[in-house]
């Protein structure tokens, strides 16, 4: 999902979560969104059919993402299934960790992939002086 950064629902997202005691929970975002003439209100998809369909994707989506195997030989867990982000750019899908692993280009791009998540972190987190040895760290292995 891309950024929003409409003042509207940055607005309307503030004032559901003063209304909760300081807390945002997705139950009132909802509801505050079912009014059709809510900012909220299009960034949902309202046909029941459609939204059932689609959480049961995201559901397939977690499963696949969170599966993980024992290497042969090893005591290591590691993910059965990654995601490239140059696969994202077409149709998507996953594919086996092992097959990445032992391709140069596929494990070029995870290891990309790796980088540009470990800057989503730096930006993410960069107001917390405490990790600033971890973003060091981040430095060094770019």
């Amino acid at each position: 999902m891309t950024k929003v950064k409409a003042p509207k629902v940055i607005g309307a997202l503030k004032a559901i979560q003063k209304r909760n005691g300081g807390r945002l929970y997705p139950e009132a975002v909802v509801a505050a969104a079912r009014p059709a003439a809510s900012p909220l209100h299009r960034y949902f998809e309202w046909d029941d059919g459609l939204a059932a369909e689609q959480y049961r994707l995201e559901q397939a989506a977690d499963l696949i993402r969170i599966v993980v195997e024992v290497l042969p030989g090893t005591k290591v867990e590691t993910r059965v299934f990654v995601s490239l982000t140059s696969d994202r750019a077409t149709r998507g899908g996953y594919r086996l960790t092992l097959d990445v692993m032992n391709s140069a280009e596929t494990r070029a791009q995870l290891l990309a992939d790796a980088r540009a998540e470990l800057d989503q972190f730096r930006t993410k987190y960069r107001e917390l002086s405490e990790l600033a040895a971890v973003f060091e760290a981040i430095d060094r292995v770019k």
